[in-house]
């Protein structure tokens, strides 16, 4: 049986929070145990670049990349059963970036809501190329490996979208090579701020890492209902971020019920909330945090997943090259550089 790919990743900015797990990362363990599907994650490290250029952030894409595939394990992703890879290290991906290119015209990338919020998000002043032409090359990402589902946090649904218009523009003009790939869209959470979306840019965010105690005093200055001058006072539940992350991270729902129902009455204070919204998230935690401290005591595991995934992924990718360029009549690249060994030079641009 021919298994359906799944194709999903982060972009290397920092570590990875409870925004992620509900975004994407649940839906990731959920699939790599399905028989149906064979995963491959990216870390996104030219991603990086669209924003965060300047060479004070590329000198920190090497730690955040150990970071992310550590939380990765932590949450439950297994090596063995999903392959873990770093975006700069394959070669198509830019070949793959440069053709599809060529496939999209700069009015309907213009249309892409999110790009407008990431150049906001990182102070730009302006749109740069690279980011207009994000969605284009994430669609050679997701296109490289031949993916057929793409979990995504909702406010990445629209990207998916461009490269399924891609896939369906570079069939039709050559050959059918690609699948158009689907989304699999998760919950975006709020921000401890109330803001619309937790973000590590925002600083409204709890890592998956943290440990108890920052737990604890991030969930106390977590917003909640504005006009709720004391416990005695009705509450607003609805839209309030308390009660979102006691949804999605406490798993006693008579209890969330019965908080939400004294809460509306007036009945129970933000405090005892807060503190029973805490404990929630730390038992959540826990094996989490265990897990990824298990995993960081065993020097160079890290190193060694990705140089596999690496491998696995650039033997896909020569795959998928032959047949783009079987199907638009092009020629194989002539040279490819050689080391001393003898080994072509495959190692990533950014982490290597």
């Amino acid at each position: 049986m021919n298994k359906k790919r799944i194709l999903t990743g982060d972009r290397p900015t920092g570590q990875l929070h409870l925004g992620h797990y509900v975004g994407s990362l649940a839906n990731r363990v959920r699939l790599q145990d399905d028989d149906d599907y064979e995963c491959f994650f990216i870390i996104a490290d030219l991603h990086v670049l669209t924003t965060k250029p300047e060479k004070r952030y590329i000198q920190e894409i090497r730690r955040h990349t150990h970071e992310i595939v550590l939380d990765y394990l932590a949450v439950g992703i297994d090596p063995e059963q999903s392959t873990t890879f770093v975006q700069s290290a394959i070669p198509g991906t830019y070949e793959l970036n440069l053709f599809f290119e060529m496939l999209v015209s700069v009015p309907r990338l213009e249309r892409v809501p999110s790009l407008k919020d990431m150049a906001r998000d990182a102070q730009l002043q302006s749109m740069p190329f690279g980011l207009l032409g994000y969605p284009v090359l994430q669609a050679a990402d997701i296109l490289l490996p031949r993916a057929h589902l793409v979990p995504v946090s909702k406010d990445n649904e629209a990207h998916v979208e461009v490269a399924r218009e891609v896939a369906r523009r570079f069939n039709r003009l050559y050959d059918t090579v690609f699948p158009e790939p689907e989304g699999l869209i998760g919950d975006v959470l709020v921000g401890t701020d109330g803001q619309t979306k937790a973000s590590k840019s925002l600083d409204n965010v709890i890592y998956l890492a943290d440990d108890a105690e920052t737990v604890e005093r991030k969930v106390q200055r977590m917003y909640t209902d504005p006009n709720r001058a004391s416990a005695d006072v009705p509450g607003q539940v609805e839209g309030n971020p308390v009660f979102i992350y006691h949804d999605a991270f406490n798993p006693d729902k008579a209890e969330v019920e019965t908080l939400k129902d004294r809460y509306r009455k007036g009945k129970v204070g933000d405090v005892a909330v807060k503190e029973r919204l805490a404990r929630a998230i730390n038992d959540f935690l826990d094996p989490i945090r265990e897990r990824r401290a298990r995993y960081a005591a065993q020097t160079g595991l890290v190193e060694e997943i990705i140089h596999h995934g690496n491998q696995r992924m650039r033997r896909e990718s020569e795959e998928t090259m032959r047949r783009v360029r079987e199907a638009m009549g092009l020629q194989a690249p002539a040279l490819t550089p050689i080391s001393k060994d003898g080994h072509a030079l495959l190692a990533g641009l950014i982490y290597c």
